[in-house]
């Protein structure tokens, strides 16, 4: 899947994936919605590039959100951000490497083929895995919808509308994610996951 809401660098990706794996089936995502509906939906998934600038997206939480539901799934991903920075904290939620959007075509090429090959691309940093940063990316897809929409300010019965579930499920998620954090309130889980840069831009 190529996740990007740039048709031209769809277009430009496409290509880079159709030189490594030519027999490769290739589905497009504008959105983080549209990219969790299809890593959800398609079950012979090999490989997720992934924009981290998407509408619905903020900071590292569509890297989050996608290696939640497909954990199996290598997620790389593909930015303008400043990859000293971004790059660890691709990492820590998930993504196997990171590629900037300045790179040669060349080095796109060898990275995709070294995630389809099960391999961390040449590029990508060590880096170090920080305690609260695994806890956040260790919660369930609906946990972490839920502890956005308290990044976003919302109460729990909106936060329930927004989900289509009853508020005392909202409660019982609340529950389990502060529990999960080590936090004792929903401001502090708040806090902590801005922090490691899930609400970056929010």
């Amino acid at each position: 899947m190529v996740a990007d809401d740039h048709p031209l660098f769809r277009q430009a990706l496409v290509m880079a994936v159709e030189a490594v794996a030519p027999q490769a089936r290739i589905i497009e995502a504008a959105t983080l919605d549209r990219a969790v509906e299809v890593s959800i939906a398609t079950s012979d998934l090999l490989l997720v590039l992934l924009d981290l600038k998407m509408p619905g997206s903020a900071g590292f939480s569509g890297v989050a959100l996608l290696h939640a539901e497909r954990p199996s799934v290598p997620i790389l991903v593909i930015s303008s951000a400043e990859a000293q920075i971004a790059s660890p904290e691709a990492r820590r939620y998930g993504a196997v490497g990171f590629i900037g959007k300045d790179q040669p075509l060349s080095v796109m090429e060898e990275a995709i083929a070294a995630a389809l090959g099960g391999q961390s691309p040449p590029s990508l940093p060590a880096g170090e895995t920080d305690a609260m940063a695994d806890k956040v990316a260790a919660l369930t897809p609906t946990q972490l919808r839920v502890l956005l929409g308290v990044l976003d300010g919302r109460l729990n019965k909106q936060i329930a509308f927004d989900l289509g579930v009853a508020e005392s499920t909202i409660k019982s998620h609340m529950t389990t994610i502060l529990a999960k954090l080590g936090v004792q309130n929903r401001t502090q889980a708040a806090l902590a996951a801005r922090a490691l840069g899930l609400g970056a831009g929010r």
